[in-house]
């Protein structure tokens, strides 16, 4: 194996340890009882600070791993086979979005809901690697520095002037259209600011590509990750803080007043930290699996806790209603059922796979079967319907 692909080891463990937080992330939040929610319990307040860094870490490292691909390939612009499949990739995590939200009793009922137009991760994901193929596809051409300078002014000004659209509803686009930038109709995320970390994560996977081969990478990256988190962590409320009083600009202090994008940032730079100072330890096997069947672990996850197609999901029955040792109990229950049936899946993607084709067109033919009887029955009732009528003669 090579050394660079070895390299991208510690980004699969972290993918796994992400996937895992987001699951039980989203069991406790889901179904704890609000009368456990004391942000003065040293404990609770340490779970949800924690369950705070895994959508940043999840969306910084999906960006990484996707321009380490894109950009090591030899072939540039459309003839980087990479592109076509980043593309597709990113329409089919929209899609698959989409359909997480439908219900199919609406839809026999002839109905859409409104949960079905809110905006979650995967669209945002989805969005995001749409955006770094079009910047890629915008400066391929261009000097090689160009492409990153673009993806980091992306997080700069998303998590810059964060209080300024976060205010707005943008109620004069489309709601559809709109779900992708507000919350106040209900989405959980919005591709503003979420956009940033995809983009912090695909300029730091070009500054990894440009050193990759020097064996004395992790040296120096190790340290430049911590020490720029921790100041991010610690000073940068400060800075703004500063700024905001040497320019009396609001903006500023804005930021200050809710400093979380780039106190984020900082949580996501010591992740990635920690994870490249324990790579060596961080080999299994199923671990690594784990981190490469995210999207499968997350639509399981999604089916069971939130009840996607049925509306019939472990949320359904126990939102906010569990006391903490279950809630903690079932979490755990809960990661391992989900991790357990998306790693089956995947060992028999094939051969589901190929079920699902031969089910869909077994059903299609029948389905064609029995449209061609039903237009024979109809045929034949009108014309006796007619002859009875004296319209047509025998």
């Amino acid at each position: 194996m090579s050394n660079s692909k070895s390299r991208l080891f510690f980004l699969d463990a972290i993918r796994a340890w992400a996937i895992l937080m987001m699951l039980q992330g989203h069991f406790i939040d889901g179904l704890l009882d609000n009368a456990f929610r004391d942000n003065s319990n040293f404990l609770f307040n340490t779970w949800k600070y924690f369950r705070g860094i895994t959508a940043p870490v999840f969306f910084t490292v999906s960006g990484f791993i996707f321009t380490f691909l894109l950009i090591k390939s030899p072939q540039t612009g459309w003839d980087n086979p990479r592109v076509k499949k980043g593309l597709k990739r990113g329409f089919e995590l929209l899609a698959i979005g989409y359909l997480l939200r439908m219900n199919l009793f609406g839809i026999f009922k002839g109905e859409v809901y409104d949960s079905f137009y809110l905006i979650d991760v995967l669209h945002c994901i989805g969005l995001s690697l749409l955006f770094i193929t079009g910047f890629y596809l915008l400066t391929f051409t261009k000097q090689k520095w160009i492409f990153p300078i673009i993806l980091i002014s992306t997080t700069f000004l998303l998590f810059l002037f964060e209080p300024t659209y976060k205010a707005s509803s943008f109620e004069y686009l489309p709601q559809f259209i709109a779900n992708y930038l507000s919350k106040s109709n209900g989405s959980v995320f919005t591709i503003i600011p979420w956009l940033g970390y995809a983009t912090m994560g695909s300029f730091m996977s070009v500054i990894f590509s440009k050193y990759q081969d020097n064996k004395n990478l992790y040296t120096y990256i190790v340290p430049i990750y911590i020490l720029t988190g921790l100041v991010l962590i610690l000073f940068s409320s400060d800075f703004f803080y500063s700024i905001y009083e040497a320019t009396g600009i609001q903006l500023f202090q804005s930021i200050f007043n809710n400093n979380y994008l780039f106190i984020r940032l900082g949580d996501v730079l010591i992740v990635f930290s920690i994870f490249i100072i324990l790579r060596k330890y961080l080999m299994n096997s199923t671990w690594l699996k784990i981190g490469q069947s995210t999207l499968s672990i997350y639509i399981i996850h999604f089916i069971i806790l939130y009840g996607s197609f049925t509306g019939i999901g472990l949320y359904r029955f126990f939102h906010h209603s569990l006391n903490p040792w279950v809630a903690v109990f079932g979490a755990i229950l809960f990661m391992i059922a989900s991790t357990f049936i998306a790693l089956k899946y995947e060992n028999h993607k094939a051969e589901v796979k190929s079920g699902l084709f031969s089910f869909l067109s077994t059903t299609r033919i029948y389905l064609e079967q029995a449209a061609l009887i039903a237009f024979e029955i109809v045929r034949t009732l009108t014309e006796k319907i007619l002859r009875a009528l004296g319209l047509i003669k025998n």
